[in-house]
């Protein structure tokens, strides 16, 4: 008897971890390289980003199916001049890629106060913010770029010439959760129209243009068309600033020859750059978490504007939902949990799906 699915049924986030895991795992990734690459996506749905969750992880597989992506690949320092590192991905994930620099930019901001690596030939990461709040937790400022695929158009025309490119900041708060920001170029980031398409719901005027250069309503219209920048002009010109330290300055591929999850069969090309700086070659952390404490409340303590109850710091949403998803579980869209059916199919790990009612 067919297994029954349920989207209105809570999942437990460790099972849907050791699920992730074990089809990267038998789609070649080490266990070390598989963890990475699904607790990344599990841990972005439970910040409640569902469009960087579990949803992607077939185009990833598939990416690794075709080629596209290198399962058995380490990435290597190409240049190191000790605070400035660069990194050759060789195709990896883009999640491996990303954990090296990360590692890379900590241990040698706790030797020189600040480091910078960069990173050619990688892929897409996920959830830039997971990341860099690995330099938060090791009492750094974080931060880190990446370039994407062409998904918006240069301020002013109508086809896609600029990624999303996004970048996050992070820093430890004191006795608060991390402060981190976490956002792409784009109006909306280009998976929130893919999550609309599974729901089938309509998209807000403003996301998208259609194929023709109109403003659209329609998801489906929206993946076939392109989409918007953030606040207008300046959204377009921060996104080209991130593809120059991403993929120009990284020896990556830019612009137009960059390539997404998306693609199931081309070589991402993705270029980043992590920077971290470390606390206490500026001032000493406690100071510095004092601070920021201050920073919060005085953030907090702002008159609230109508139809408001509260004021949050960037970061703060996403540790709330973490606390709660781990805590009563998370809801799947049922188009995700038919296409992690088909992949526990697929790879004959039925039995590990977390799905199963």
């Amino acid at each position: 008897m067919m297994p029954v699915l349920s989207p209105e049924a809570p999942v437990d986030s460790d099972a849907l971890l050791a699920f992730a895991k074990a089809i990267y795992a038998r789609a070649g990734l080490s266990e070390e390289d598989a963890h990475v690459s699904a607790d990344s996506l599990v841990q972005a749905d439970l910040w409640g980003h569902q469009t960087h969750g579990v949803m992607r992880l077939p185009w990833y597989v598939k990416r690794l199916q075709t080629g596209a992506v290198k399962a058995n690949t380490v990435p290597v320092v190409a240049l190191d001049s000790g605070a400035v590192v660069v990194v050759d991905g060789q195709e990896a994930m883009g999640q491996v890629s990303a954990r090296r620099a990360a590692e890379l930019a900590i241990e040698r901001a706790g030797q020189h106060g600040i480091c910078a690596v960069a990173v050619r030939n990688s892929n897409h990461f996920g959830t830039a913010m997971y990341f860099t709040l690995m330099a938060a937790r090791a009492g750094c400022v974080g931060f880190l770029s990446t370039n994407a695929s062409p998904a918006m158009p240069p301020w002013g025309g109508r086809s896609k010439a600029v990624g999303t490119n996004p970048w996050s900041w992070a820093a430890p708060a004191g006795a608060n959760p991390p402060m981190v920001l976490d956002i792409a170029n784009t109006g909306v980031a280009r998976g929130k129209i893919y999550l609309a398409r599974q729901k089938g719901l309509e998209i807000p005027l403003g996301w998208a243009l259609d194929a023709e250069g109109r403003e659209t309503t329609d998801p489906v219209a929206a993946l076939g068309g392109v989409t918007l920048p953030m606040a207008g002009h300046k959204g377009y010109a921060i996104s080209v600033m991130m593809d120059m330290l991403s993929g120009v300055l990284s020896g990556s591929a830019f612009g137009a020859s960059v390539n997404g999850p998306y693609q199931a069969e081309k070589p991402g090309g993705v270029g980043h750059l992590m920077i971290a700086m470390k606390i206490d070659a500026f001032q000493p952390r406690a100071q510095f978490e004092s601070r920021m404490e201050r920073l919060i409340a005085e953030l907090r303590a702002t008159p609230l504007a109508v139809g408001y109850d509260e004021i949050v710091y960037p970061g703060e949403l996403e540790a709330r939902n973490d606390a709660r998803h781990r805590r009563e579980g998370l809801l799947l869209p049922a188009d995700t949990i038919s296409d992690l059916a088909a992949l526990a199919t697929e790879w004959g790990c039925m039995d590990l799906l977390p799905l199963v009612r």
